[in-house]
């Protein structure tokens, strides 16, 4: 069974550290802005070893937008 993860916090980070950060909305939705650039997205505060949650590349480019959409799994059968 797949549903959006709800009200979650990312951290988003170049190659210098993390340098935003995001929270899904109810629908596991976000939009954060970032310079064009590569970088990574991972769950923030995670307290159990269980699941995949990132880390998540994208690559940014000038003046668009860029859409993504990410598959995480839980590992909860």
């Amino acid at each position: 069974m797949s549903r959006p993860l709800a009200n979650m916090a990312f951290a988003v980070e170049d190659q210098g550290g993390e340098i935003a950060s995001f929270t899904t909305d109810n629908e596991g939705r976000f939009r954060v802005s970032l310079a064009p650039g590569h970088y990574k997205a991972s769950l923030k505060r995670r307290t159990s070893s269980l699941g995949r949650y990132g880390p998540f590349e994208v690559e940014v480019a000038a003046g668009q937008m860029t859409k993504i959409q990410w598959e995480c799994d839980s590992s909860m059968r």
